[in-house]
């Protein structure tokens, strides 16, 4: 498994701060920093390396940009990111909606987490993984990945997927709810096959 680590909040709004008031240096440390978890983000709905690269780089170049003009972000730099990123993905492959889980080892989290059914993922074969990640909805997917895999807030989350506050929370507890139902059903499934 990939591990990527985000800077703290705290060191964020500095750069973000830095970046704002045109600190080419900044921007240079925001692209080292971000860079690999918007690129992870990216390949688990872009089966092509080359393109998921292309679709990451991107949204540094329109960060640039932003930064030039008026539209870079005030707040949650990272949340700002992976909307632009997820926007990005949106363009290039319009309603297609789907991850693909050819990834899945890449985005569960290290070894450390708590969260059972996360752990329980881990001891799964990969295949019964992909079995019950796929049987989620695509906005079940995108929520764990987002909360869990890249560590994002409820609010950063929020902002990412365009939704209220409340309804990342209900969407989060049912994809939980769904993930734990569907890796049982994949163990007795096998078990019992």
């Amino acid at each position: 498994m990939i591990l990527i680590v985000l800077p703290d909040i705290p060191e964020e709004d500095r750069l973000l701060t830095r970046a704002r008031q045109g600190d080419i240096d900044a921007l240079r440390e925001i692209y080292v920093a971000y860079f690999p978890p918007i690129f992870q983000y990216i390949r688990l709905r872009v089966d092509d390396v080359q393109q998921a690269e292309d679709l990451a780089g991107d949204v540094f170049l329109k960060m640039i940009k932003a930064f030039k003009g008026s539209n870079a972000p005030h707040h949650s730099l990272r949340g700002w990111l992976f909307q632009v990123a997820r926007n990005a993905m949106n363009d290039h492959y319009g309603k297609v909606k789907h991850f693909t889980t050819d990834t899945l080892e890449e985005w569960v989290p290290s070894g450390d987490d708590v969260n059972p059914e996360i752990q329980l993922i881990r001891e799964m074969t990969r295949e019964q993984s992909r079995q019950a990640v796929q049987r989620l909805d695509f906005d079940q997917q995108e929520v764990i990945i987002l909360r869990f895999g890249h560590a994002l807030s409820i609010k950063e989350t929020s902002a990412v997927m365009g939704k209220s506050p409340s309804a990342i929370k209900s969407l989060q507890f049912r994809a939980i709810n769904n993930l734990r139902r569907n890796l049982q059903a994949v163990r007795i499934k096998q078990t019992d096959g």
